[in-house]
């Protein structure tokens, strides 16, 4: 809890530095936006690698953490590297189609778990 709100704090406290930035005249508009859309992709990524760590019942339930952990993790990672690289347009969209894929593949995963309870009876 307290890791999320200091995510959510230092993500808020950014963006304001930067649009004190943007009024300034140091960085510009578009600089602020990709500052703070790649600080949102490094906490995905930051968030699905903490995924997997936590502890959860059933073997089941661990490998689809497992598998959210590194999709969202490394969807979340593509998501700021579009926005520190691409252009603006090409990174709203290729920075959400990569969250939207990690997505799912964890709901993917996770639906394969379920059929498979279900044939084997578990």
């Amino acid at each position: 809890m307290m890791t999320s709100l200091a995510w959510g704090l230092g993500i808020v406290l950014l963006a304001l530095c930067a649009t004190f930035a943007r009024s300034r005249g140091y960085i510009d508009g578009e600089m602020v936006d990709r500052i703070v859309m790649g600080a949102i992709g490094l906490m995905v990524a930051w968030f699905g690698n903490q995924m997997p760590k936590r502890f959860v019942p059933s073997a089941r339930a661990r490998q689809a953490q497992r598998v959210a952990g590194w999709s969202m993790a490394l969807s979340g990672l593509v998501y700021a590297g579009f926005w520190i690289a691409a252009p603006k347009d090409v990174a709203v969209i290729g920075g959400s189609v990569a969250v939207l894929l990690g997505i799912g593949v964890t709901a993917a995963y996770c639906l394969s778990l379920r059929n498979k309870a279900r044939v084997s009876g578990a």
